[in-house]
């Protein structure tokens, strides 16, 4: 029987660590993985445990949290590692981390952006500015959806997995800027709504309950992280893209409606057939059938990105909706994707 790999999970107790836990903890192609947090996050009591969906009958159940170490690592045989760190974490440990011969799958936004226009809102310090250069090259882009990232990720040492409002925005816009007809000069117009989990899971005042319930608000208007990563994937720029992030009371689930002026009058069959032509064969898209739209219980608790559209009776104006779960597609479910891909292993292992 082929050897299982054996994986990590450094930042295990955020809400994207622990999905990541779930996933790898059931994949039929990973040992259970060592879980770890970042030592900034010991307290004077023992860590606390998280779900092991892996554990036999006679076990707790449960899997205990340790303090990361490089000690760890190489007790544990970690082959793969998964950072679910903040940015500057992120970005602080991977030099080393390629160094000693692990293959990672960075969450974080670390290593997304190549553009240093883009790149310059994480405000990052390198300790050597020439290796974080030269890895934000090497770096992949980990959307397996749109080439030529899918052709990359197999043989990357490094994978950069996409924003959660990033991939609702670039899969719901690929196939027609692909093919050129989306009149980009009179700009595009992106509303996304995310479930608070997409805030992370440190406290803050926009995310406690009572701001939160019964309620829906705006957010880094013009200023949100992930506007760089639409504009470099899809080959925009900054005047030709509006987006807006907004704060759904909800725990998880992203919606994007989208807003694009086509260069021709176009029919809704001819829509249909670019995005089915486009995303023929890949395994987590899902095109509605117009008039029908995505919903956000459709896709929660899933690695699917749902796509649907309306046209307008002129056929010049077109509007997209996106829907996926931030957890899943949006990271957890996206990084166990790039895995698969990334060991030559069936794009769909370890999400069905």
């Amino acid at each position: 029987m082929t050897a299982r790999l054996k994986t990590a999970v450094l930042g295990a107790t955020g809400y994207s660590g622990l999905e990541l836990a779930r996933l790898l903890g059931r994949h039929p192609r990973t040992e259970a993985p060592l879980l770890l947090r970042r030592s900034a996050e010991t307290d004077d009591g023992p860590a606390a445990p998280l779900p092991n969906p892996s554990a036999n009958a006679s076990g707790n159940g449960h899997s205990p949290v340790q303090p990361f170490s490089w000690s760890a690592l190489q007790q544990h045989g970690v082959e793969l590692l998964f950072l679910a760190t903040p940015h500057a974490v992120s970005r602080e440990l991977v030099p080393e981390m390629l160094s000693r011969g692990l293959r990672i799958v960075d969450l974080s936004g670390a290593w997304r952006l190549k553009q240093e226009q883009n790149r310059a809102i994480y405000g990052f310090k390198d300790a050597n500015a020439q290796t974080a250069a030269d890895l934000t090259e090497r770096a992949v882009y980990g959307l397996p959806e749109l080439k030529p990232n899918a052709d990359r990720i197999p043989g990357a040492a490094l994978v950069a997995n996409p924003g959660c409002y990033a991939t609702s925005v670039i899969l719901a816009l690929a196939p027609l800027l692909s093919a050129g007809l989306v009149d980009c000069d009179r700009g595009i117009i992106s509303d996304s709504k995310s479930g608070v989990s997409g805030a992370g899971k440190e406290p803050t005042a926009r995310t406690h309950f009572v701001s939160v319930a019964d309620n829906f608000s705006a957010y880094s208007v013009f200023g949100h992280r992930h506007t760089g990563e639409i504009l470099e994937q899809l080959a925009l720029n900054s005047s030709q893209l509006i987006f807006t992030p907004h704060l759904l009371p909800i725990p998880r689930g992203i919606l994007s409606t989208i807003y694009v002026n086509l260069k021709r009058e176009m029919t809704t069959e001819e829509i249909q057939n670019c995005l089915r032509g486009f995303y023929n064969g890949k395994r987590w898209v899902r095109i509605f059938p117009a008039p029908s739209l995505p919903e956000i219980q459709f896709s929660v608790h899933t690695n699917y990105c749902d796509l649907g559209f309306c046209l307008a009776h002129d056929g010049r104006r077109l509007v997209l909706v996106s829907c996926l779960d931030n957890l899943l597609k949006g990271a957890a479910g996206q990084a166990v994707q790039n895995m698969n891909l990334m060991y030559g292993w069936g794009e769909a292992e370890g999400l069905q």
